[in-house]
């Protein structure tokens, strides 16, 4: 009897050696079969990185002066920021301004005998905070008094163009800023004092723009060309927006990998328009 129990045993103790011994061997398989999945699907931070060209052109344009810039704080909470901190008076006016700007650069570029671009109107895309869907519709009323087709016949609101948010800093005085520059040209991706990543704003903004390009062409036809050949209408796109959102944009049509050097371009004042190309 001893000698079938320590048969028992011993049949026992083999089996758990044959089951371990086949675990280590699956362990390089599951290994690489982990490595092949993570490094198959890589994470996109710039999608204009690797885009052989646009269609449209695109245009940042910095919403007017706000109650916010005016009152020297942080306004990045959409709760607060979508129904206040508008446009000051000083701001709706700078709007305008920039309005009757474009307008006449728009009827300028569409008489001039070197102009070959064919052009169909102007799509205008703003963020719904307050200050920048007032800017985009001051811009808007100017160009409707010149007879410039509108895409939709209104501006659209888009909510990747809001501005970065800054947590734990929002509400706070605007100098505060430079802490978080400070850090951005390090490391892009931080999120101290629970704000947004500047790499997050840039994947938001450059995968809009992406978008945006295949929803225009879309929505486009070609026509016949002087030449005979076919060639296609294109918008003029305007992006209303804010001054972090859009220097972090800017690095994208750099084909810049990542946000870091969003602060070393130059800024963009308020109820400026400044064409994006891509590089």
């Amino acid at each position: 009897e001893d000698d079938i129990m320590t048969m028992m045993r011993s049949f026992q103790l083999a089996n758990k050696h044959q089951r371990l011994s086949s675990l280590l061997l699956l362990l390089p398989t599951a290994a690489r079969a982990l490595s092949t999945t993570s490094s198959s699907s890589p994470t996109i931070i710039n999608h204009l990185l690797h885009r052989p060209h646009l269609t449209h052109s695109y245009y940042a344009l910095r919403h007017g002066q706000s109650l916010a810039n005016v009152a020297k704080i942080i306004s990045s909470d959409p709760q607060i920021s979508t129904v206040q901190h508008g446009l000051s008076e000083v701001g709706q006016e700078q709007a305008t301004l920039a309005g009757r700007i474009f307008a006449k650069q728009y009827l300028n570029d569409a008489s001039s005998s070197s102009k070959n671009d064919n052009y169909k109107g102007v799509a205008i895309f703003s963020s719904d905070f307050t200050r920048a869907r007032e800017t985009a519709t001051l811009v808007t009323q100017q160009l409707h008094n010149q007879q410039i087709p509108i895409y939709t016949n209104d501006i659209v609101l888009e909510t990747r163009l809001r501005e970065r948010y800054f947590g734990e800093l929002n509400g706070g005085p605007d100098d505060q800023y430079q802490k978080v520059w400070d850090v951005d040209c390090t490391n892009p991706n931080h999120d101290e004092f629970g704000v947004e990543a500047a790499n997050c704003v840039l994947e938001r903004t450059t995968r809009l723009v992406t978008e945006l390009d295949e929803l225009l062409s879309s929505s486009t036809a070609s026509t016949t060309s002087s030449s005979g050949g076919e060639e296609e209408q294109k918008w003029k796109v305007v992006l209303v927006a804010h001054g972090d959102v859009l220097q972090i944009m800017q690095t994208g049509f750099l084909r810049h990998e990542d946000a870091a050097r969003h602060r070393s371009l130059e800024h963009l004042e308020t109820a400026t328009i400044r064409e994006l190309i891509l590089n």
